[in-house]
């Protein structure tokens, strides 16, 4: 019987470290797979690359496994950066995340890993899939699952896979706790158990966002208002630095939870055309919650749509608790999204993802 070969994106970081470790163990021929995806100003300040692949290789030699590096950054640029910019420049604020897994991690990778002679393809994000009986009843269909972890879970930012792209993956971390995780590789001999997790944008790193953003989109002056009375309070250098909710940087005074006069102020509104950005003052201010969405550029993991007037649990951004909520309408290119509870800056350029249960059913970008 043929062995099996699963191909693993690895980061240098200890989640897929530990998810080609635990591959190996389970008797594939595992290969590492190491993405380039960010050449621009590419120092060691703030883009670990060169690090991240001499942790890689380590890990490797230490597992037993081979490693071939593959250069996406042309793919990045085109299908995730470029797009990333285009949202902002909007007014929005988009997840280059979420674009990031579904157009290189599960496409420009998988379509590599193909080539390699890979059956499956595998992830150290912490999440799940499993095979239920299509509803036709005929074949299977694949579905996405929050992971065991319900504090790592990251479905949310796979949310746009679709059946084929799951139907290859492997998400050997989907029931194990992140503590866990260190731990096997503590045990493994792996240097990486302790390593920090990587929190900065997807392939780009950790640096100053607003500076970086300002490399690409120059700064636009404009006046901050208050919401309730029109009044000038300031100016802002930026529409696209700046999002909903937002409470730092603006500069105008206010204190957190200070309450009255001087309490904090929050970015609530953006007018674009205007080149204003209105703010409200009090995190609990009724400006800044809303009860419905709209959703546009729809993905649904098994390739249609929820049904309309159910209940389902959504999350408008990643650290957010599940809120319950009704698809009111739902067409092929938009849906409605109706809250039992009004939910806390709802911004546009996020996605609105719902869920029935532990199984992630897809969604959209807030309007």
């Amino acid at each position: 019987m043929k062995e099996k070969t699963v191909v693993v994106g690895m980061s240098g970081g200890v989640d897929s470290s530990v998810a080609a470790l635990l591959l190996k163990r389970q008797g594939w021929k595992v290969i590492g797979l190491f993405m380039k995806n960010w050449e621009d100003d590419d120092t060691e300040e703030y883009c670990s690359s060169r690090q991240d692949l001499i942790d890689v290789m380590s890990v490797a030699d230490t597992i037993g496994i081979d490693v071939e590096v593959v250069n996406f950054a042309q793919e990045y640029k085109e299908r995730v950066f470029s797009e990333f910019l285009r949202e902002y420049q909007a007014g929005r604020t988009p997840n280059p995340d979420v674009l990031c897994n579904s157009e290189i991690k599960f496409k420009a990778f998988l379509e590599h890993a193909l080539t390699l002679g890979a059956d499956k393809i595998a992830t150290g994000h912490y999440a799940g899939v499993r095979e239920v009986p299509s509803p036709s009843g005929l074949g299977v269909e694949y579905q996405l699952l929050k992971a065991e972890d319900g504090t790592k879970d990251q479905s949310y930012f796979l949310h746009r896979l679709n059946q084929a792209q799951l139907s290859k993956a492997l998400f050997p971390l989907a029931d194990v706790y992140k503590r866990d995780v260190r731990k096997m590789a503590l045990d493994a001999g792996l240097h990486v158990a302790a390593k920090k997790d990587s929190t900065g944008i997807c392939f780009i790193g950790e640096r100053p966002f607003k500076d970086f953003l300002m490399h690409y989109l120059p700064p636009k002056l404009g006046e901050i208002r208050d919401l309730d009375t029109d009044r000038v309070l300031g100016e802002h250098d930026g529409m696209t630095y700046h999002t909903l909710g937002q409470r730092k940087g603006l500069h105008i005074g206010g204190l957190k939870g200070s309450g009255g006069e001087h309490d904090a102020w929050f970015v609530a509104r953006k007018d674009v055309a205007r080149n204003i950005l209105y703010v409200v003052q009090g995190h609990d201010h009724p400006a800044l919650y809303r009860s419905e969405l709209e959703a546009r550029d729809l993905s649904w993991v098994a390739g249609r749509a929820p049904h309309a007037h159910w209940v389902y649990n959504a999350k408008t951004r990643y650290r957010q608790e599940d809120a319950p909520c009704e698809v009111e309408r739902v067409g092929d290119e938009a849906c409605t999204v109706k809250f039992a509870e009004p939910q806390w800056a709802v911004t546009p350029g996020q996605s609105v993802v719902l869920y029935e249960s532990r199984v992630c059913l897809g969604g959209g970008i807030i309007q």
